[in-house]
């Protein structure tokens, strides 16, 4: 007898669905690849149906559906703090309160409704029982279950759940036990997302520039931050004054006082980026790391274990996590690759399994031998320095695949030509394609879970090229120049570049060039003009500070786009390529081989490669070009 459990993150932002048998993931993805609504905060149906179908059942089969947070605490929350702040911020109460009202309040209802409409039954039918796990205790079921330990401590920073926005925990096994919690409106997340406001950027999507703008500033407001802003305590413990931020009760993250500290207000969104934007960036930047640090160091006296392992929005911060690994008090750390709201739906459902059915860990057997069947035989790497991923994320792969036969039969209904290509070809001349300048979309195997794409929905370019990073930030992502694209290389070279050693194979740690990759500076240039000068002899992926959000590419994990490497590598002799999702700004990454192929032809992208099917751009006719625009257009 099996269990299935469904696990549901919705209705704040990045919705999701995940579904695991027995503790084992069978598949999850967020909402917004299928909705193309980037964030989708909607009730996840199609996510949802597609995890059924993966796991071949129906939703009268679940044994359980679980919710990722409990929103009666939440409004609890909403509404002790409106009565505390009473009669100010009266107008934001009044907005918030007609959807609680209506739906969340009697979220167990809406779930109902919105499951049986997706299952075809009637009003009164039966459907499997609803659960709701805490928000905090969600994302450490998202941290610890699928991570390679069975002890370890688990530290989870984001915005706010119900009332926790920082919390610790004990994972022992199939148990997380918690040691200690900081509760709203004092919030790491939300003050990193105030400076992410006041710089004009979006909040909880536009915090990953923010960090991107940081190395171009300098850290000149640190003093007055820790003056004004935020007492933090030895232990990391923290105390946020109030009087400078409105997102408790307001509809702004700041306010006047906070804007006449910094001698302004807000920049206005799309307007130019000024020196002063890139040393707030800066300077919230360093103190978020000293803060993490801080909680890091005294989460180690908690407990014996060397073990650590992250979840929560605040541990996408890559640049805290590589200082984490590089001077923290654990020996090794694991980070959820999805550790926002989306991994809430899977942690959810792991949180079910262990805390409610006292259900064991899943071994992974099943995986590790179908992964060592793929192994292609053409990788002629040494073993001694592959490094293996023993988690339970399979790679963070668990969306939907299209095989070459659905592929070919889209490209044929929209009369695009096309080749379909042996292995060898395939990695042949997308090699030779990369190495000669071209920028080619990777459309593989099954979609990533989480926000980074990790080698199936990428567009990739090669890192040694110096015009790189403008090219596809200006042609292809239309997006602000500044951002820094993260490199993808062979597992068992990494340290022949970074100053790093092991596993990174989610994009989530931040390492330097190695020194002997470092060209020198002979121009004192500041702020963005530090981009026209090349950094390294990896110049495309080298951001200004001399780092780079490095992810590893390993065989067991993904055997194509290693072995891609290794064919790069033979042709050129360097392992690294760029790696960046494929999308456009604003849009999600792609899902669909009719996702890939709008944003192929709607871009100056040059090949787009689907499995082993091939599409140049010179060979599309001018009409099918046309005809994308416009199909983009009415879509926008």
């Amino acid at each position: 007898m099996t269990t299935k459990i469904l696990g549901i993150s919705a209705f704040y932002h990045d919705s999701a669905a995940a579904i695991i048998i027995d503790g084992e993931i069978i598949a999850a993805a967020q909402e917004e690849r299928f909705s193309r609504k980037k964030h989708d905060p909607a009730f996840p149906a199609q996510a949802i149906l597609f995890c059924l179908k993966e796991a071949n059942c129906k939703v009268t089969d679940l044994d359980s559906i679980i919710f990722y947070d409990k929103p009666l605490l939440k409004f609890e929350r909403l509404l002790e703090t409106y009565l505390a702040h009473a009669p100010r911020g009266i107008r934001s109460f009044i907005r918030a309160m007609p959807i609680w009202l209506k739906e969340k309040l009697y979220l167990k209802n809406v779930l109902r409704r919105e499951l049986r409409l997706l299952a075809g039954l009637d009003k009164k039918a039966k459907i499997p029982q609803l659960l709701f796990s805490e928000h905090h205790l969600s994302h450490a079921g998202s941290a610890f279950f699928p991570s390679p330990y069975t002890d370890a401590a688990v530290l989870c920073l984001d915005g706010v759940g119900e009332w926790a926005t920082s919390s610790a925990w004990q994972g022992h096994n199939d148990r997380l036990t918690p040691l200690w919690e900081i509760q709203f409106p004092h919030s790491l997340g939300l003050l990193y997302s105030a400076f992410t406001y006041y710089a004009g950027f979006k909040v909880n999507s536009g915090e990953y520039k923010l960090m991107g703008l940081a190395p171009f500033g300098e850290p000149k407001y640190v003093d007055d931050i820790f003056k004004h802003l935020v007492d933090v305590n030895d232990d990391g413990s923290f105390v946020l004054d109030m009087s400078y931020f409105d997102f408790a009760v307001g509809s702004t993250m700041t306010n006047s006082k906070f804007h006449q500290l910094f001698g302004s207000t807000p920049r206005t969104s799309e307007s130019e980026i000024s020196q002063k934007e890139m040393d707030l960036a800066r300077s919230i930047q360093v103190v978020t790391e000293e803060i993490v640090l801080k909680i890091v160091q005294h989460l180690s006296t908690l407990t014996t274990s060397k073990n650590l392992c992250l979840a929560g929005g605040v541990a996408l911060n890559c640049v805290a996590n590589g200082r984490i690994l590089r001077e923290g008090a654990f020996d090794n750390v694991w980070i959820q690759p999805a550790a926002g709201d989306a991994g809430g739906a899977l942690g959810a459902a792991l949180v079910a399994w262990h805390h409610y059915y006292d259900g064991k860990r899943y071994k992974g057997e099943k995986h590790a031998a179908k992964d060592q069947a793929t192994l292609s035989e053409q990788n002629d790497q040494s073993e001694k320095n592959t490094v293996k991923i023993t988690d339970l994320m399979q790679g963070a792969y668990l969306g939907p695949s299209f095989t070459n036969d659905e592929i070919s039969q889209i490209l044929q209904a929209k009369e695009l030509p096309f080749s379909q290509l042996s292995d060898d070809e395939l990695y042949r001349k997308t090699a030779q394609h990369l190495d000669e300048g071209n920028v080619i979309g990777w459309f593989q195997g099954k979609m990533e879970f989480g926000p980074r794409a990790l080698g199936n929905r990428s567009i990739l370019g090669d890192a040694r090229n110096q015009k790189m990073q403008s090219v596809m930030n200006l042609k292809i992502k239309y997006r602000e120049s500044f951002r820094p694209f993260a490199p993808i290389v062979l597992a068992e070279d990494v340290s022949d570049y970074f100053q790093h050693q092991g596993a990174s194979p989610y994009m989530l740690i931040v390492a330097d060039i190695n020194d002997e990759l470092r060209l020198p500076i002979t121009e004192n240039l500041q702020g963005i003009e530090k981009l026209n000068q090349a950094r390294s002899t990896l110049p495309a992926i080298t951001h200004v500070d001399y780092t780079a959000r490095l992810q590893t590419v390993h065989n067991e994990t993904n055997p194509k786009l290693h072995q891609l490497l290794n064919t790069f590598k033979k042709r050129t002799n360097s392992s690294v390529l760029i790696n960046t999702s494929f999308n456009v700004r604003g849009e999600p990454p792609v899902c669909t081989p009719e996702d890939a192929i709008n944003c192929f032809l709607n871009t100056e992208m040059d090949y787009l490669v689907m499995e082993n099917i091939l599409l140049c751009k010179t060979e599309q006719s001018q009409a099918a070009l046309d005809a994308a625009k416009q199909n983009q257009f009415e879509l926008d």
